[in-house]
């Protein structure tokens, strides 16, 4: 009974709210989000008064989320090597300090298309910088069967803003000028800053040196890289940024041009964009327990193609504002439901990384069809480049017949901490190096084919991992013996690579041990590498070298 009663409190849309710290945070992020919103609806409307063509007007979208695409890595990378509060701290008081430049500048008359761009270009980099941190920070405070609820949640507080912000955007706009919408957005940050200054999280005391930033980003990559599963939620996520980001980047267009509106009506249509998405984050848990993965985005391509459709067909901002809300609550499902993906698929080392690479695919799709969809409107108007974008969803979709998505699953990928560093004859130093491991199975000639196959597997993570040069290779006068072999660069990154094994890489690991037919578990060797020269033989002789 109590186990059912977990797990139902687990798939509770609301569950993430039992923790104090998530509500606290969510809420401050709630008035952050607010402001924002107001803040883009005030550099919306005023590019439409003060830009020279609809490519500019477009651009304002496209700088909102060419920071994500451009830091996104840089930022995962920062989000898994540093204190995340400290991380998410410098990036409010940054965008707080860019914001009261940007309200000063508008104020006095400065204001110009690029400076506009400029200015949304700088606060959405502050934005790429916070946003990996507080992804990761998720898995921190909130348990890991809670993950899908809590992304939601995020994904509803910020599209519960956009319910009502832009309109609100619209009347401080229309009433008072757009330097009051950004000085709104200045006076947002404070919430936040105060709450995470407050927060104090255990973190556990870092067992290793921290990597470089470099060394980082290339994990990150890696791991990315040896992951096919991700790599299928880049690719879809990619593609509907491209795609349904033509809504955003040209609804001011659509609000001036096709229905003839104000800053107003282009506040209501974003309100109702909102309401959907809320709808949408409410009924994202019930989806994946009624729908496959594959179905739900599907879903969320086809409706938000919809969307698009009747936003360049509709003349009435009643008919326009319907179709966001169905737009809306796509937007939600779909990106919501990669964000999850990734993080279930992701352990804590990393996540901060993959998170970011996932962010640079999505959102650079975002920005490249902000661009290419706002060069079409400038050529052809925005009703032709929206009906271009829903042929290019319905595209997007048909992608899952080739790429589909993985169905949900959870993970055990806490870390494994079986690894204990073997005593050494020499004395080596942590940059030591190179390291060859290798690693002795004794096989029956009956389980030769199931132990290729675990291989393959287990070659796959090793290199997910940082190893190098990985191989596996049979001894010719003994055929029962195959050595697994692979390299690090130093000692401490051998260290760093076992420490990344988690609880299921260690079913890979349990199986291959089953299948090993000898007396003795798998001897392992570990070896330092050297050249066989002269020069080196005699400082051999006296202790390790460093590299």
């Amino acid at each position: 009974m109590n186990e059912e009663r977990s797990e139902s409190e687990s798939a509770s849309a609301l569950a993430p709210f039992r923790h104090g710290i998530f509500r606290a945070v969510w809420g401050a992020s709630l008035v952050s989000n607010f402001g924002g919103l107001i803040q883009g609806v005030g550099a919306a409307w005023m590019m439409t008064s003060i830009a020279t063509s609809s490519y500019q007007v477009a651009l304002v979208q496209a700088s909102t989320t060419l920071p994500i695409m451009l830091f996104a890595l840089v930022a995962g990378a920062i989000a898994d090597s540093f204190n995340r509060r400290k991380v998410m701290l410098f990036a409010q008081v940054f965008m707080l300090v860019v914001s009261v430049l940007l309200t000063v500048f508008t104020w006095f008359g400065w204001m110009t298309p690029w400076i506009l761009l400029t200015f949304t270009f700088l606060i959405d980099s502050g934005t790429a910088l916070n946003s990996p941190s507080w992804q990761a920070s998720v898995g921190d405070i909130v348990p890991r069967a809670k993950v899908p609820a809590a992304v939601a949640l995020n994904s509803m507080g910020f599209n519960l803003t956009r319910s009502v912000g832009p309109a609100i955007g619209g009347v401080i706009v229309a009433a008072f000028g757009a330097a009051a919408a950004f000085a709104a957005n200045a006076l947002s940050y404070v919430g936040l800053i105060v709450v995470l200054f407050r927060w104090k999280p255990e973190t556990p005391a870092p067992t290793l040196p921290r990597e470089s930033l470099g060394a980082a980003m290339g994990a990150g990559l890696r791991y990315v890289a040896m992951s096919p599963n991700i790599g299928k939620v880049l690719v879809r996520g990619c593609a509907f940024g491209f795609s349904a980001g033509a809504v955003l980047a040209l609804l001011p267009l659509v609000a001036r041009d096709v229905v003839k509106g104000d800053a107003l009506t282009y506040g209501i249509m974003l309100g109702a964009f909102g309401i959907g998405a809320v709808g949408g984050a409410l009924i994202s848990v019930r989806l994946r327990q009624m729908l496959s993965s594959e179905m739900m985005v599907r879903l969320a391509f086809v409706g938000f193609a919809l969307c698009a459709l009747d936003a360049a067909v509709s003349k009435q901002a009643w008919q326009t504002s319907l179709g966001l809300l169905v737009g809306g609550a796509c937007w939600v499902i779909a990106l919501s439901h990669f964000n999850v993906t990734v993080q279930m698929s992701t352990p804590r080392w990393v996540v901060g990384r993959v998170l970011s690479v996932y962010q640079t695919a999505t959102f650079g799709g975002i920005a490249l069809g902000s661009w290419i969809w706002g060069v079409v409107a400038d050529a052809h108007g925005a009703e032709t480049a929206l009906i271009a974008a829903a042929i290019a969803m319905l595209a997007g979709g048909a992608i899952g017949l080739f790429l589909p998505l993985p169905q949900q699953s959870i993970l055990n990928l806490d870390p494994l901490n079986r690894f204990k560093e073997p005593h050494l004859a020499l004395d080596l130093k942590p940059r030591s190096g190179p390291i060859a491991i290798m690693i002795e199975y004794i096989i029956r000639e009956e389980d030769v084919p199931e132990f290729l196959a675990t291989m393959v597997e287990r070659g796959r993570i090793r290199r997910r991992d940082g190893a190098r040069h990985w191989t596996l290779a049979r001894d010719l006068e003994d055929p029962a013996i195959w050595i697994e072999h692979y390299h690090t660069p130093t000692w401490l990154e051998y260290v760093r690579h076992n420490g990344r094994a988690t609880h299921a890489d260690a079913v890979v690991g349990e199986r291959l041990r089953a299948l090993h037919s000898g007396t003795e578990p798998p001897r392992v060797r570990r070896v330092i590498e050297r050249p066989a020269t002269a020069a080196t033989t005699l400082v051999m002789a006296k202790g390790p070298i460093e590299h």
